[in-house]
Order: C-alpha cells, then structure tokens, then sequence
C-alpha cells in the first residue's frame, strides 16, 4: 500500500502558518526550540510510522487482540511499538528534562501523535494511556510514586491505564463502587472496572493502572472519589515485583479497532489488591478531570487523523480507477471515448471536497485547541494565561465531537467514493468506517460533550468564554475582509454568528427561569450548530493566511497549496455552512417533542 496517509505539507502549513507555533515556542519553556528542530522532529516520526506502524495497520485487524488463559495476546508489534517508541522519547515528550523528558510544546507533540494516528490508529493509544497515566503521577503524585513508576513508564518498559468506568455505572462516574480500604501506607483495592484500554498485555513489563475508587466511609457521589496507583506488579521487599491481585476477566471483541485491545479487570479478588493514594483523598475526579482537557483532544485527534487517512485512501482510488464517461455538450455519452477516471465526476468531487474540507478542518481546531493548551500553561502573562484556559474550555467538547462525528460521515462518504469495492475488505476504506466509530463513545458520548458545551461552558463565567471566542471570530472576519475575494465570506461568517446569538437568546431564558430540561433537550443538536460555525471561522482564517501567502509572494509553501486552501475554503461555506440555519430552525422551533413522559409514545 502507498504511504500517503497524510498531507504533510498541509500539517505544518497549518501548525507553522495558520496557527503561528513560534508564538508557542517564544514560551521561556520550550526556549530550546525553533520551527528547524520541529520539523526534524515531525520528519523523523514521519519516517517511523511509516516502517513501524502503517506496514501493520491491516494486520493488526486481521490478527484482533483477544483474551487467552487469563491474558490478552496482541500483536507483537505493540511491544516494539512501545519499546522505540519510549526510545524516541514519544511517551516522555511533554516532560521535564530533569525526569527524562523531552519538554516539547503539547502542541508539536500532538502533531506527532496525528502522524501516528493517519498511519496505525491501532498503537499510539498504548503509548498515549501510558503518557497519560504517567503525568497524573507527575502532577500528584509523592515522590516514591514518581521514583517507582514514572521512568519505566517513560521508557516504554511498562504501560499504563486509566480506569474510570464500571459494569453498573457507565458514564454515570458518581455510581463507582470500586472501594479502597486503608491498610498501613496502602489501600486495599476491590473492584471491577470494564472497556479498560491497554488494559493488559503480553510482553508487557508491568501496567499501571490509574484506578478511580471510593474510601471506605467517604462522601456519597463524585465528592467521594479518590484516586489510586494499582499496579499489575506491585514492587517487593527485595526490589522485585510480585502479583498484585489485579485479574484480567476477559475482553471485548469490537467493531473496529482490533489491534487496540479493550480489557474487563478485576481488582482483589484474592483481598490482596494493594494501591497507592495519589494526592489527596476524596479528590480523585478532580485529578482525573485536570487531565480530561488534554485525553478529549486526544480522541478528537484521533478521529481526525482517521478521517485524513480516509480521504486520502479514496483520493489515491479516484486518481486511479477508471468509469463511465464524461458528459458531452448534448448531454449524452460518446461511447467511443475511453473511460475517464471517477475524479473527473463532479458528484465524486463533491464527496471528496467533503472529505477534504472534514479532515483539515478538524486537524486545524485539534491543534489550535492544542495550541490554547500549550498558552494557558505556559504564557509569561496571567490574564493571558487566564483568557487561553477559557478558550480551551469552551473549544474541548467540540474538539472532541466535530472530528469523532463529522469524521464518521466523511468516512463513510469515502467508501462511496469506492462504491461496492469500498463495502469489501480487499480495500482499505472499511477498516476505517470500522475504527472511527468509537470515537463518538470515548471519553464522553457525544450527547455528555454537548450538555458540557450547553450547560456548563456557555454559561461559564457569565458567557465569557463564549465573549472570547467571539472576538476571536471577529479578529479573522475582520482580518479577511482586508481581501476583496474573501469579503463574501467574512459577511456570511458574520451572519452566522449573529444567528448564534438569536439561538442562544431563545434557549438561555429556559435555563434563567429554571427549566433546564427544555434548555438541554435539543443540546445535541446545539453542538452541530455550533460546531459547524466554528469549522466555517478555521476555514476563513486558513483561507485568509493562505491568501495572504499568495500576496505575500512567500515562497515557503506552494502556490498550488495556498489555492487549494482557498478553493476547500469556499467548498466548505457553499456546502457545510450552510447547514446552521436548517439546525437554528430546529434549535428556535417552540415544539417540544422529545420530553414527553408518556413511553408509549414509541409504540
């Protein structure tokens, strides 16, 4: 298979131009830095997707993870994953250097990841839980538990998780029973938690697992929640390790995502499950969510790199595979003519400008979420640091919803692209379709992101977050109507935003006279709405750097690039952005349809 998973040249246009990373590398924290470093760092993770993960992507479907006499058997590749992988310093790369980690900005290491991802989805979510569980260690932890656990982790040698969910509580987190009893300087630990990714594996050293349980005697609900370190060995009097009472039940066979094993663990079975508290008790949520920000563009990460794979798998389809003929000036076929290649139909072009504008798209607001990350932590100033924190809140459900959703349909759109070949597992679209679809479940249903972006993040501290976000919008209107070809679209972006204000001062007086069920009813679709608009302002701001380029006359990227940003620009206001006003229909319709507390209403 070709290696043309990715549109490099798009990923730093994007990272370098439109989203400017030398305002993140001028942090005094990432002073060691320059564009030339980062692109010989995205150069060479390129190169390993391209030996290490992307020649075993189809292979690891076909050779599914599975449980086997009490472990999980996963393709060998995972272990030399992790292994060069923590040798690149791809699991330590957000870390300080004193603890052996490279101190990159979150935002080139996500591009990292993304490369990863278009090339295997299947294998940086070992590496991702294992940096993961590691950095709730560094921000909370003691100092043994950093001493214990952090440098194997980094190095690959051993793995780690998060564990959250339990089989009665689902999302529902203020449900887990999970508990933890104080034995000396540990707890005791019993429990169940399931759909534990990386949960456990073969050839690992150890797994570390970050385990959410409740304290003997602590408060009902979430206020009760701690957070533990369990892990699969823990360490012995002599320096070795031992068992440490944490069983690995079973795991679930999935859709897609095959090589991505997903375990069902049992914690203490045997009353000999020993964790450690991390921080302080009763705090756990807090902790966990701390990292939530980070772990939900994670997921939105992920759906988009599938869905640049996808589309770049049915363009290398539509360049080759020849069909049908091209219309003539009298409407009919000429027969005699040799079939012409499906890219030249504009119904096929259609799908895949969807495709296209989908993906790049969705990898601009990952890492512009990525970028406001990096500035909330790092930026010299406080009020800075405060306004990019409240960007990143309310910009997080739709970084983890637009690319997991709307992905999931420019996927599909790609294995159209295919017709009956792209329904068949001779071709490579399948596997996509297969894959993308959990990214709508993890970490938050879409439906949870949408009751986050309605209920908590507009309202958030008297609509400021929504302020802010706002006048980022305004600042590329206002920047792109400097360009006479792309006035038309700064006023239609205008409009729509406009249109969001009459939206939300329809629905925001149900929540002020407290009716906040009818205020929440349609929060769904609020968050297509919304979503949608904020798409249309990444793709006004790329078209407007991309224009500017051009008049630039900088020779950095080419012109075909910079026109092909402009022309993706104008599919997407003339196709997608559209939609909004059919969805603010929707959103200010007085009917109320879905609170009906008569069941019988379904049949």
């Amino acid at each position: 298979m070709p290696k043309q998973y990715i549109d490099l040249a798009t990923l730093k246009f994007i990272l370098y131009k439109v989203h400017d990373l030398q305002n993140v590398l001028d942090q005094d924290r990432y002073a060691d830095y320059d564009q030339a470093s980062v692109d010989l760092f995205l150069n060479a993770v390129k190169d390993f997707s391209d030996k290490e993960l992307f020649p075993f992507f189809r292979e690891m479907d076909a050779q599914a993870a599975h449980y086997k006499e009490g472990e999980i058997i996963v393709h060998s590749q995972v272990r030399e994953y992790m292994k060069k992988g923590g040798e690149m310093g791809l699991i330590g790369a957000l870390f300080d250097y004193d603890i052996g980690g490279l101190q990159m900005p979150n935002v080139v290491v996500t591009a990292a990841t993304y490369i990863q991802e278009t090339a295997n989805n299947h294998l940086p979510g070992y590496i991702g839980l294992t940096l993961g569980a590691a950095e709730l260690i560094v921000h909370f932890g003691n100092a043994s538990l950093n001493d214990t656990y952090v440098p194997k982790m980094i190095t690959g040698d051993w793995g780690g998780t998060m564990c959250l969910t339990e089989p009665q509580a689902g999302s529902s987190l203020s449900d887990i029973v999970t508990a933890a009893v104080p034995n000396g300087e540990s707890y005791k630990i019993s429990g169940q938690k399931i759909f534990i990714s990386g949960g456990d594996y073969q050839g690992a050293g150890n797994i570390v697992h970050l385990v959410l349980a409740r304290i003997k005697g602590a408060p009902a609900g979430t206020k009760g929640i701690s957070l533990f370190v369990v892990p699969k060995k823990r360490p012995s009097a002599n320096g070795g390790l031992i068992p440490n009472d944490v069983n690995t039940l079973g795991d679930f066979q999935k859709m897609g995502q095959k090589g991505y094993c997903t375990t069902h663990l049992s914690f203490g079975d045997q009353n000999d499950c020993q964790g450690w508290l991390v921080g302080e008790p009763n705090k756990g949520l807090k902790y966990m969510f701390l990292m939530m920000n980070g772990a939900r563009i994670g997921v939105g990460r992920g759906a988009a790199a599938i869905t640049m794979a996808a589309y770049r798998a049915s363009l290398s389809y539509a360049k080759e595979r020849p069909q049908g003929r091209n219309l003539t000036t009298t409407g009919k076929k000429d027969v005699s003519q040799e079939q012409t290649l499906i890219i030249n139909h504009p119904d096929v072009k259609r799908m895949l400008f969807f495709q296209k504008v989908v993906a790049e798209g969705s990898l601009s607001l990952v890492l512009l979420a990525s970028k406001y990350h990096d500035l909330s932590t790092t930026h010299a100033n406080p009020k800075e640091r405060e306004k990019y924190l409240l960007l990143l809140e309310i910009l997080t459900p739709i970084v983890k919803t637009y690319p997991s959703e709307m992905g999931s349909v420019s996927v599909s759109n790609g294995l159209q692209v295919l017709g009956g070949y792209g329904y068949c597992n001779d071709f490579i679209l399948q596997q996509y379709f297969r894959d993308i679809r959990i990214f709508p479940i993890y970490e938050g249903t879409t439906g949870i992101q949408s009751l986050d972006l309605l209920g908590r993040k507009i309202p958030m501290d008297n609509g400021k977050p929504l302020q802010l976000l706002s006048e980022e919008i305004m600042k590329t209107i206002n920047g792109a109507s400097e360009f006479s070809e792309l006035v038309p679209y700064a006023e239609k972006l205008g409009t729509k935003l406009e249109l969001a204000q009459q939206v939300l001062q329809f629905l925001l007086p149900f929540a002020q006279k407290g009716d906040y069920q009818r205020f929440l009813s349609d929060a769904t679709v609020f968050m297509e709405f919304f979503g949608n608009i904020v798409m249309g302002w990444l793709w006004l701001d790329m078209g407007k750097k991309a224009q500017n380029e051009l008049v630039s006359g900088d020779t950095q990227y080419s012109a075909e690039l910079l026109k092909d940003k402009i022309h993706a620009m104008k599919f997407y206001f003339k196709y997608e952005l559209p939609k909004s006003t059919a969805l603010a229909e929707v959103l200010m319709n007085k009917e109320v349809l879905t609170l009906a507390s008569d069941t019988k209403v379904f049949g």
